[in-house]
């Protein structure tokens, strides 16, 4: 049931869906460096920036998430 609100959220909360879609981008570029045999020393740097970026956006969206189940909820 959760799933349900969680898929609204995007439609109607423009903060959430520029996090997805940075979240979604943040994923695509960890995996073409995933796919490279050998990161060079900036790749190394850019991939940890990226997967501490990426949960604190994922944080983020929990949050709005939470929120809004709350909201809905009362």
């Amino acid at each position: 049931m959760e799933s349900d609100h969680t898929e609204a959220i995007p439609e109607t909360d423009p903060e959430y869906r520029r996090l997805h879609d940075e979240h979604r981008d943040h994923e695509s570029r960890l995996q073409i460096l995933a796919a490279k045999s050998r990161l060079s020393e900036d790749e190394e740097i850019e991939e940890k920036r990226l997967k501490k970026e990426k949960l604190l956006i994922k944080d983020r969206m929990e949050a709005i998430a939470r929120n809004y189940r709350e909201g809905v909820a009362h």
